[in-house]
């Protein structure tokens, strides 16, 4: 039924494609059954997944439709990314689809309803009942905030979302916001985690529950940029990292037309880059730090290359939009076979020692 559906989105322009099919997740979630997958579960970072497989953020920018995509059989959903004030983003149009390349290209720029309007609809989600899919929020700062100020939108942005995210990744590698990136930088890196790994133990304090930390890299680090941010992950304590963000880099094999758009590659081309990010973190941080591998993958083969490299966890988007709901079947039979690892800290998976043996509260 799919290559129908993609046929009909297809015909639309890409963004255009993009809302209709939130909006017709969004309807499929008031009235979807919110079922675990029957399937292994895992322990990461705390959190216990019904499965390794999770939706990237992007898709669903500003919460619109969880509830629809947990029901596809995702072990987790991430939104956003959400900014602390609304902004439409970067001037139409901004986000470009090549069929012959498996490949999108977005520049976006982070276009959000604000993070009030996201509060208002996860405080709604919460009161309908738990989730099929733990729930990540992806938050960054606003285009007008200086990167001397950009802390405070990220605070601003754990504090709202807190109560209700099982996880919160912060966006620091979009290359679509300007200066954005420079703040995977080491000492930048530092002040800014630094300061969010606080506040988010004063509110865990305060709420009685762990909340994780992730952090977005970016492709396009060399290996010396991934081993000085994995010494900041590290360093400042958070309990996770996700490689990756979308690409400025062009593979030759693009359509020409399609390549001279300006903006972040994701899709098939960018699996070798994402797989090399991930095998280079995975030797910098050890064997226990918990990553979640993203970035074209496409198939069962490029998730197992994507879990060899040393991803615990896989994140999809683009290719949801290229191969349908009937690829995650085939990613979470992958994921299935992976065996489980044993972190130092004597926790059957890895990361509950960082949370102090504190498993988070469901948050939705």
């Amino acid at each position: 039924m799919y290559p129908l559906l993609r046929q009909l989105l297809f015909a639309l322009p890409p963004e255009a494609a993009h809302r209709l099919a939130v909006s017709a997740m969004a309807a499929w979630g008031s009235v979807a059954p919110q079922r675990r997958a029957p399937v292994r579960g895992i322990n990461i970072m705390g959190i216990s997944f019904s499965n390794r497989i999770g939706l990237a953020a992007g898709l669903d920018k500003d919460a619109l439709a969880p509830r629809g995509f947990a029901s596809l059989g995702f072990g987790f959903v991430e939104v956003g990314t959400v900014t602390p004030r609304p902004q439409f983003g970067n001037p139409r149009p901004r986000l470009f689809r090549s069929a012959a390349d498996a490949a999108l290209i977005n520049r976006l720029g982070f276009n959000s309803a604000g993070v009030e309007a996201m509060r208002a609809r996860l405080a709604r989600l919460r009161r309908r009942g738990p989730l099929a899919a733990k729930l990540g929020v992806n938050i960054g700062k606003n285009q007008a905030t200086p990167l001397a100020s950009a802390t405070q939108d990220y605070l601003t942005c754990l504090r709202a979302v807190h109560p209700y995210a099982d996880y919160v990744t912060l966006n620091l590698s979009s290359p679509n916001t300007v200066g954005l990136r420079s703040l995977q930088s080491t000492r930048p890196a530092s002040t800014l985690l630094g300061a969010v790994v606080r506040e988010r133990d004063a509110l865990d304090a305060a709420s009685g529950r762990h909340v994780p930390l992730v952090a977005k890299v970016s492709p396009d680090l060399d290996a010396n940029g991934l081993q000085e941010i994995a010494a900041v992950l590290r360093n400042t304590r958070l309990d996770g990292v996700i490689a990756t963000n979308t690409s400025i880099r062009r593979p030759a094999t693009l359509k020409p037309s399609f390549a001279a758009q300006a903006g972040g590659l994701s899709g098939t081309p960018l699996f070798p880059l994402a797989m090399q990010a991930v095998r280079t973190l995975r030797g910098a941080l050890g064997p226990e730090f918990p990553i979640i591998g993203v970035g074209g993958i496409h198939d069962g083969h490029t998730a197992q290359a994507m879990f060899d490299a040393g991803a615990d966890l896989l994140q999809i988007y683009t290719s949801l939009v290229f191969r349908g709901p009937g690829l995650l079947r085939e990613l979470r039979d992958v994921a299935a076979r992976q065996p489980h690892r044993r972190a130092s800290g004597g926790e059957d998976e890895l990361g509950a020692h960082r949370a102090g043996g504190r498993a988070p509260e469901p948050a939705g």
